[in-house]
Parts: C-alpha cells; sequence; structure tokens
C-alpha cells in the first residue's frame, strides 16, 4: 500500500513540475499570429473553408475500409490450424465476395475515376 502511495505523489509531483516549466518556459512567446487557428502550415491571411475534393474523401474511406479488412484477415492465419479448412475458405471467399461486390459498385459509381468532366 505504502508503495501504491509514494507511486502517486512521485507522480503528482512530476506533473507539477511539468506544469510549471511549461509555464516560465521562454518558447511560450504569445502574439497574435501564435494564437491564430491556422498554424498548421496554412496561411493565416486566407479563408479557412477551401474547396475540399469529393474524390479524395471517397479513396481515403475505401482505403481505411480495405485497411480494416486487412486486420480482419490476419486472425484467420492464427486459426487456420484450429478450424476446418472448409468453413475458413467459405469464410474468407464469402467475405471477399463481399467486399468486392463493394469494390464494383464503386466503380460502377464513378466514384474512382479522378478525371472530371467537363460541362458545355
Amino acid at each position: 500500500m505504502l508503495i501504491i502511495i509514494m507511486s502517486l505523489i512521485i507522480s503528482l509531483i512530476m506533473s507539477i513540475l511539468v506544469i510549471v516549466l511549461n509555464l516560465v518556459s521562454k518558447k511560450s512567446f504569445y502574439d497574435r499570429e501564435k494564437n491564430s487557428p491556422f498554424e498548421c502550415g496554412f496561411d493565416p491571411k486566407n479563408l479557412a473553408r477551401l474547396p475540399f475534393s469529393l474524390h479524395f474523401f471517397l479513396i481515403a474511406i475505401i482505403f481505411i475500409i480495405f485497411d480494416v479488412e486487412l486486420t480482419l484477415f490476419l486472425p484467420m492465419i492464427t486459426i487456420l490450424k484450429l478450424t476446418n479448412p472448409f468453413y475458413l475458405i467459405t469464410c474468407l471467399s464469402t467475405f471477399l465476395f463481399i467486399l468486392l461486390a463493394g469494390l464494383f459498385h464503386e466503380l460502377n459509381q464513378g466514384s474512382l475515376n479522378w478525371a472530371t468532366k467537363k460541362i458545355k
């Protein structure tokens, strides 16, 4: 019990020390440009609402879906020796079929085309 209390006191002292050092640091120079919300590489003189490409958003969502799909496949490798291969192949095939059907649906909708059509 004494060890837990001592570790809590040490962590509290270290947290307070870090906060105090942060407040008295010379790097805490405040001016109007530093406090502006556009500190992440954007020019603070321009508008914050720039047009965002919908195609880029769709490609990012598709990438996330395929990335999550990969994390669902990895446990299947570890249970390969523990389960019936027929059930495993059936499960993986069904999952891949659903995933590829969604990809072809996106392709048919034109969500994966980066070229924009010109309006005449």
